[in-house]
């Protein structure tokens, strides 16, 4: 990997371009995010996107004309108590908080949605982890209508 090619370098370009209220918006969301938990990983996809995961995708970040969209991959699963989720209400996975110029960044909030967001992706891959070392094997993929030979 050279210089320039790490995924924080990328985000670091992305925010230092965007010079508005959006940049300073984005630095700051990473900021809340990275601070949660220190096994949180930024990574850069779809040729300009920050992500940011631990044991799967966490949340997107992307800077749009008026607003920030901070989009949480399992948002439809997380307890929301603080009703930060403001956009993608009505779907069956994502949800998104869509932050305008003004805003400000509830970090008490915030840091717990991505607690459980963290917590949802452990509980995930704890499950396949768990039916796989408890028969040593993965679990047997089944054929409704067919049963299996002992």
């Amino acid at each position: 990997m050279s210089i320039g090619d790490h995924p924080s370098e990328h985000i670091d370009q992305l925010i230092a371009g965007i010079d508005d209220w959006r940049g300073e918006m984005l630095a700051a969301l990473r900021k809340t995010i990275l601070e949660t938990d220190p096994a949180i990983v930024e990574e850069w996809k779809w040729k300009g996107s920050p992500v940011w995961s631990c044991d799967g995708m966490l949340a997107v970040g992307n800077a749009h004309k008026a607003k920030v969209k901070l989009t949480f991959a399992h948002g439809a699963k997380l307890v929301d108590p603080q009703r930060l989720f403001n956009a993608g209400l009505g779907g069956s996975a994502w949800r998104a908080i869509d932050f305008l110029e003004g805003d400000t960044i509830d970090q008490r909030a915030l840091k717990e949605l991505i607690r459980a967001a963290i917590a949802y992706n452990h509980s995930r891959g704890q499950s396949s982890a768990a039916k796989k070392s408890a028969s040593g094997r993965a679990p047997a993929k089944r054929t409704p209508g067919k049963r299996r030979e002992t």
